[in-house]
């Protein structure tokens, strides 16, 4: 699956450096971070360390086309 978190504000590098699994692009006043989570544990580890850190997770979605999908018998 694939997800992105909007973060409050621009992040600095050696914050973005707590995060090596996700890319990140800067936007005016926000850090767009996306990429590959590999379960529901790796999802609430990535926003347990966002809080951690003291940022601000002002939305998060699963991106389209990153569904679940069953294996193929």
């Amino acid at each position: 699956m694939r997800y992105e978190f909007r973060i409050a504000g621009l992040v600095s590098e050696a914050l973005v450096d707590a995060f090596p699994e996700l890319h990140h692009t800067a936007l005016q006043e926000q850090t767009l971070f996306y990429g590959a989570v590999t379960d529901e544990a790796h999802l609430y580890g990535l926003l347990n360390r966002f809080q951690a850190l003291g940022l601000h997770v002002l939305e998060m979605r699963q991106l389209p086309g990153s569904e679940s999908r069953p294996d193929s018998e």
